[in-house]
């Protein structure tokens, strides 16, 4: 009878034990608590009408961070709106407020106007510019800004990691269109064409996502789950044909110029000081009289070395053909000019090139655009 009374008594806590258990899991999990207990993250709480809403990931928190950051920015010629485009408040002193966007929104623009968040419009100072960073700078009376955008880093960031963007897209209809996505790539090489050009005359290192962007969002920021900035959204980069990829500019890149721009210098790029042609352009070729091995279908023909130029001073000649600078590869001119634009005027490259079927180097000193 004692021992009967002994299993009655194991069986009853063994049974209050897993009831028990089963009733405090199931009250978690229809609690903000579960996310602690069963190790999930990233839950935001919403507040909307004293409604708490709780919903898993929502990037709310992070939008609220930038949103009142981010303006819309309209160009104009002679009072005739010729481009609308983004930009985002980047920081303040005791005066202004200075916002980073595309050279190409505003380029050519007689005067500039952003439209903040909270519908306040001012008058915007470009500062500076510059078409190959496809950058500029504006500035406007500080009493307009209500928040200034966090700088993140692009470095730090994985593929796959979450991102968004807050824009403009399409004009002011859509003023304020959050967007987003996750990071598809980095260190993607993107040939750039500048001055309406046809041909790709330069080379950028940019990040790659797919969150949705339209002609509009160009300028605005590429931000990352903590609702910092970590790129410069650019649709100058984004072919009529693409879908799904947008490209920016890393922060990184923009802020080691941003001196520059602030003060309106022109940006003092380092030159080879040579006149090029593509080794695979034979109409231009036959137009220069220039013969090369029918075999070489890469790199860059010189045409004429400035005298005085570092090239000149080095011997480049007519003919020659650039294949790599500093051991990197130069397929064309965009190339060329993207790893000559990684040293300062007055560094010194080590130019590797054919001449005469032969295959030789030569060291160059890089000389000014200024």
């Amino acid at each position: 009878m004692k021992k009967k009374e002994t299993l009655k008594t194991v069986f009853l806590v063994v049974f209050s034990f897993v009831m028990g258990g089963i009733i405090m899991f199931a009250l978690l999990k229809w609690t903000p608590l579960v996310s602690e207990v069963l190790g999930s993250s990233g839950e935001t709480l919403v507040t909307k009408n004293e409604t708490q809403v709780y919903e898993k990931n929502s990037l709310a928190a992070s939008v609220d961070k930038i949103y009142d950051a981010v303006a819309m920015v309209s160009a104009y010629q002679n009072d005739t709106l010729t481009s609308t485009g983004s930009a985002f408040v980047y920081k303040t002193d005791n005066d202004y407020g200075y916002l980073l966007t595309n050279y190409h929104v505003v380029n050519g623009a007689t005067s500039v106007t952003v439209t903040m968040s909270d519908d306040k419009e001012a008058e915007a100072t470009v500062l500076g510019g510059d078409e190959y960073l496809d950058l500029a700078v504006l500035r406007i009376d500080k009493s307009n800004v209500s928040l200034v955008a966090n700088i993140g880093s692009s470095e730090d960031m994985n593929i796959g990691d979450t991102i968004f963007t807050v824009g403009t897209p399409m004009g002011e209809e859509y003023r304020g269109t959050v967007t987003s996505g996750i990071l598809s790539g980095k260190d993607r090489m993107v040939s750039v064409s500048v001055s309406n050009s046809n041909s790709s005359d330069w080379v950028m290192r940019v990040l790659q996502f797919d969150a949705s962007i339209n002609p509009g969002n160009s300028g605005g920021p590429l931000l990352n789950a903590n609702g910092e900035v970590i790129g410069i959204c650019s649709l100058k980069l984004v072919d009529d044909e693409i879908e799904g990829m947008g490209f920016a500019i890393p922060i990184e890149y923009a802020m080691n110029h941003i001196e520059s721009l602030e003060k309106g210098e022109e940006i003092n790029w380092p030159v080879l000081g040579v006149s090029m042609i593509n080794a695979n352009d034979t109409t231009s070729l036959y137009r220069e009289q220039i013969t090369i091995d029918r075999n070489i279908t890469e790199g860059v023909v010189v045409v004429q070395a400035e005298r005085g130029s570092g090239a000149y001073d080095a011997g480049l000649t007519t003919g020659d053909v650039i294949t790599a600078i500093d051991g990197q590869k130069v397929e064309d001119s965009a190339f060329l000019r993207y790893e000559i634009y990684q040293h300062q005027a007055g560094d010194t490259v080590e130019i590797t090139l054919i001449r005469d079927g032969k295959e030789k180097t030569v060291k160059v000193t890089l000389g000014g655009s200024n």
